[in-house]
């Protein structure tokens, strides 16, 4: 049973990472923008997951618009927590790569930390101060390699990666105890197909013209398929079956496989203080999971651990 939550957590990390680059590929094989990606995969995740949820007949699938106040708790979610999450990660990557990205989202981990100190009324404990000094100093390494007087990134990446780890931030923590009253795959069903609709509709997104070719309707297959749904399924199970805690980490390989792709499929150059940047967040991302007190990509440790007791 352990085994088979390690390998599901492992799984997980790797198709997220592998959908991360297969964004970068797509953002560079096509004329393409990320705002009808981002769109595009939320729509259709949003429609796998609810399917999924109304064909286990799940009553919760309705439920959330029957009370009005977490109706339009799940509408906040959607726009602010989801669609910004997903739409800054991919904006990200198509102004530098998945690796960087990658990284620079999980950065969120140790907002998540910040805010559960002041909302707890208490200073970072020695691990949790450990953790904030990695996220900074792995932040100014792969944005200036040390340099401080030299930005070795473009602005609009490094803007766009530190709004992506602000909207991770939000994505885990506005929910609250939405996904622990109606599950998971119903908010974040939901939120994926509301935040891709007003996403398409606020950016005109849905106007762009795109031509499909099979290499791009196999790219847009995998990363939604493969590098959501399915990933996602297996993220939860794995939770049901290990907790939230070991899951979140052991599912931050995401951070080695979306380097490892970047740097051997697709041949993206990175130099040794991108690699130290990189260590430096994935150590980080370590030290922030084992704490209870941090979040996950899909909710609260705590709430889900208190799901898998």
């Amino acid at each position: 049973m352990k085994n088979k939550g390690l390998l599901f957590a492992l799984m997980a990390g790797m198709l997220w990472g592998f959908g991360g680059a297969v964004g970068q590929y797509t953002f560079s094989r096509f004329e393409i923008s990320s705002g009808w990606v981002s769109m595009t995969r939320m729509i259709v995740s949003g429609i796998i997951l609810l399917g999924i949820s109304l064909f286990s007949k799940d009553k919760e699938s309705v439920q959330v618009w029957k009370v009005k106040k977490d109706g339009l708790h799940l509408l906040v979610f959607a726009v602010f927590g989801l669609m910004l999450y997903q739409y800054t990660y991919l904006t990200a990557i198509s102004h530098s790569n998945s690796a960087t990205a990658t990284a620079l989202q999980y950065v969120g981990q140790t907002l998540i930390l910040i805010v559960s100190c002041v909302m707890s009324k208490r200073l970072p404990k020695i691990m949790e101060c450990i953790s904030i000094l990695l996220a900074m100093g792995g932040i100014l390494m792969i944005s200036t390699h040390g340099n401080l007087h030299n930005l070795v990134m473009s602005g609009e990446a490094l803007a766009w990666g530190l709004m992506s780890a602000v909207s991770m931030m939000l994505y885990t923590l506005l929910p609250g105890k939405l996904t622990h009253k109606y599950g998971s795959t119903v908010v974040n069903g939901y939120g994926m197909l509301i935040g891709g609709v007003v996403l398409g509709v606020s950016t005109g997104a849905w106007k762009e013209s795109v031509d499909f070719c099979l290499e791009l309707v196999l790219c847009l297959i995998f990363m939604i398929v493969f590098g959501t749904a399915l990933a996602y399924s297996l993220y939860l199970q794995s939770v049901a079956l290990i907790g939230g805690v070991k899951t979140s980490l052991y599912a931050s390989v995401e951070i080695v496989s979306a380097t490892f792709l970047a740097a051997v499929w697709l041949k993206t150059p990175f130099a040794w203080q991108d690699l130290v940047a990189i260590g430096m967040i994935f150590i980080m991302v370590i030290l922030t999971s084992i704490d209870n007190s941090t979040g996950t990509r899909w909710g609260s440790i705590r709430e889900s651990d208190e799901k898998s007791d």
